[in-house]
């Protein structure tokens, strides 16, 4: 299965020419690339596979999607390598 979870820009920064950011996803922290999302700021909510933020979303979408996430705990831990808290 795969999954897109959402998660808030903390944090952007340049990695060897990649546009890459700290993203927090309720609580876990990963690193990922925003060069698929070219709008993203910090304070942006988007949509990340992978370790690629593949859309942004709004921050109520992101919210309820964290939600629905955190329902199926197993499939969150799956992908991101922890529970959310």
């Amino acid at each position: 299965m795969c999954l897109g979870i959402p998660g808030r820009v903390l944090e952007i920064h340049d990695d060897a020419g990649l546009r890459m950011a700290t993203v927090d996803f309720g609580g876990v922290r990963r690193e990922v690339c925003l060069d698929c999302t070219p709008g993203a700021r910090v304070g942006s909510y988007v949509i990340v596979h992978v370790g690629f933020a593949i859309t942004e979303i709004d921050e109520t979408e992101a919210r309820r999607t964290l939600q629905v996430l955190r329902a199926m705990a197993d499939a969150v831990e799956g992908e991101l390598g922890e529970p959310l808290p």
